[in-house]
């Protein structure tokens, strides 16, 4: 069988990891990317990561004649996929919902398509854990309730499962969804990490940014919250743990011997909860830097706490997370560093 795997949305922050974990087992990774939320230099990064430079093609996964002419070219050639490519603001989904809908299903459907019609079975979807929303219970299994979207980047996600699992069944495709928790930190090589247009998203660029000087202060939202010190908890993993987990996730579902569902759902998480406020020690602790930061407010959407319980990628892919917290924040501190060496 061919070790060719179509990478969508391979230049992005978990794609280009996965990448070079793809590279590192032996596959041949095809990265396809319209560059939304990315950049090309990426491969540039990988290159020097990995020895060697990765293919690339620039396509527009809404054009289902431009994902027929790649996977023609290829010549029957892909012998699985990895879906990444998404838009993933929580935040623009909300000011952008018919934009995020369009996207994010409209390339899904097309792909599942094209997979279909060039005969390509495997398959591991990029999911989140906001597909639980404010779980009844901690930690959270995969068997645990799917509550309504917070947004309509979370209800993509949930939507998606949704046709996978459809499709699957109807094509006989073997699909896999990881529910990543919070991945975060960077690459041992300060190569590749995640890259941020204007302000961070997500806590921990906050957290690099304010200690390098970049951001005045950190806002902390709400510090009434019913936890370990009032303020929001929530699964951190570092990004390279996330990577592994989709090499063991496309094994499994290439694997045709195993007796196993077509549609499966896996949660990638440390299975830890941590709170901002540990979260902003922590960092401190392990970089001897200091992250001033303000409580405000409680900021609407927000989830309490949401961590995983990881049993059943444990024990049925047989992969485990190898980083620990204080890693994942050196790491995160390392590529902040690396970043503004190069400005």
């Amino acid at each position: 069988m061919s070790k060719k795997i179509l990478v969508t949305g391979g230049l992005g922050y978990i794609g280009s990891h996965t990448v070079v974990e793809l590279i590192k087992q032996g596959y041949e990774p095809l990265i396809i990317d319209n560059l939304s939320n990315s950049d090309l230099s990426v491969l540039d990064r990988l290159e020097k990561v990995c020895g060697k430079r990765p293919l690339f093609q620039q396509v527009e996964m809404r054009d289902k004649e431009q994902l027929q002419e790649l996977f023609w070219n290829n010549n029957n050639d892909i012998s699985g996929v990895i879906h990444f490519a998404a838009a993933l603001l929580v935040e623009e989904s909300v000011e952008k919902p018919l934009h995020y809908y369009y996207n994010n299903l409209t390339s899904t459907i097309n792909l599942l398509e094209c997979m279909k019609e060039f005969e390509v079975k495997p398959m591991v979807f990029s999911s989140s854990c906001t597909v639980y929303g404010n779980p009844d219970e901690l930690p959270v299994t995969e068997n645990a309730s799917i509550k309504p979207a917070v947004s309509p980047y979370g209800n993509t996600k949930k939507i998606c499962e949704d046709i996978l699992a459809d499709a699957a069944k109807a094509h006989e495709l073997s699909i896999i969804s990881l529910r990543y928790f919070n991945p975060i930190g960077a690459h041992e090589s300060t190569l590749i990490g995640e890259f941020q247009k204007g302000a961070p998203h997500h806590l921990v660029p906050y957290i690099t940014e304010t200690a390098l000087g970049k951001r005045e202060k950190l806002r902390i939202f709400g510090s009434d919250w019913n936890t370990v010190d009032g303020t929001c908890v929530r699964d951190y993993i570092h990004v390279s743990d996330v990577a592994t987990a989709h090499i063991y996730a496309l094994e499994r579902a290439m694997n045709k011997d195993e007796a196993k569902d077509l549609f499966e759902v896996f949660n990638i998480g440390s299975g830890n909860g941590y709170s901002v406020l540990q979260m902003v020690q922590s960092f401190e602790k392990v970089t001897g830097m200091k992250v001033p930061h303000e409580l405000v407010g409680r900021r609407p959407g927000d989830v309490e706490a949401v961590y995983a319980d990881t049993t059943k990628a444990n024990k049925i892919l047989g992969w485990e997370t190898r980083k620990t917290l204080d890693d994942m924040l050196k790491s995160a501190w390392d590529w902040e560093q690396a970043l503004a060496k190069e400005k």
